[in-house]
């Protein structure tokens, strides 16, 4: 794997994922890097979180509207630029023609020179799971709307008549969760704003203080960063789209 973290000079970025916390989760040590070095970074969450309970005296609205305001609240630690609620049925989420529109449409608006995304296949190593359908949908939406949907005049044409929303092509995708990751990002000197950022969600900590958060967090992390001699680190997949 190869540290570019001396790279991180993007103006612009984007994390497109399935639900409130999985930003926080995958990759918010490196989102907090680039908006400190000065990059407007926005989310797009793809469904509601409806179905993010165990509590049974919850209705779907009642945890819905909870996990917006989590999320919210995460984006203010990192000090993102904007986020786009999508509000898909949580579950329920499908790679569908309508959710590739929705997610080029806000490509189009915020034009990010990089997409952050997950890992749009079943990991089946068994290390973790294996893998929720809806961060797969999510992921396999966002890698279609970067190409060729949001790159396109022709492609959903209304976009550009009606919304006057002018294509636009990112230059970079990282996949967050890939197997096999090719690039790493120290993220030492944000991972107390990332678990910041990630504790905002106290709904979805199963009763855990932060610090315990931390730790069980942490270790992934510093797992991530062993190979390269760095403390705390996120990995992804890295494809450019440069030309």
């Amino acid at each position: 794997m190869e540290n570019i973290t001396d790279e991180l000079n993007m103006k612009s970025g984007m994390v497109v994922v399935a639900h409130a916390d999985d930003a926080e989760y995958g990759c918010s040590g490196t989102v907090a890097k680039l908006v400190n070095s000065g990059c407007e970074m926005v989310y797009v969450l793809c469904t509601d979180g409806s179905k993010g309970s165990e509590d049974e005296t919850l209705s779907e609205s009642d945890v819905s509207k909870i996990r917006k305001t989590e999320q919210t609240e995460a984006g203010k630690v990192l000090g993102l630029k904007d986020i786009a609620f999508l509000a898909y049925p949580d579950s329920y989420l499908t790679p569908t023609l309508e959710l590739r529109k929705d997610i080029a449409r806000q490509i189009r608006i915020h034009k990010p020179e990089i997409l952050i995304c997950q890992y749009p296949m079943r990991t089946l190593d068994g290390s973790w799971g294996f893998g929720h359908p809806d961060h797969i949908a999510a992921g396999e939406a966002a890698m279609s709307a970067v190409f060729p949907t949001a790159r396109d005049h022709k492609t959903f044409p209304e976009l550009y008549n009606d919304e006057n929303l002018e294509p636009h092509k990112v230059a970079e995708v990282w996949i967050m969760g890939h197997p096999e990751p090719d690039i790493i990002i120290d993220i030492t000197d944000t991972i107390d704003q990332s678990i910041d950022a990630l504790y905002s969600h106290k709904s979805q900590m199963g009763g855990r203080s932060k610090e315990e958060v931390k730790e069980r967090v942490g270790e992934w992390r510093k797992t991530r960063g062993r190979e390269k001699g760095v403390q705390y680190a996120d990995t992804f997949k890295r494809i450019s789209l440069r030309r």
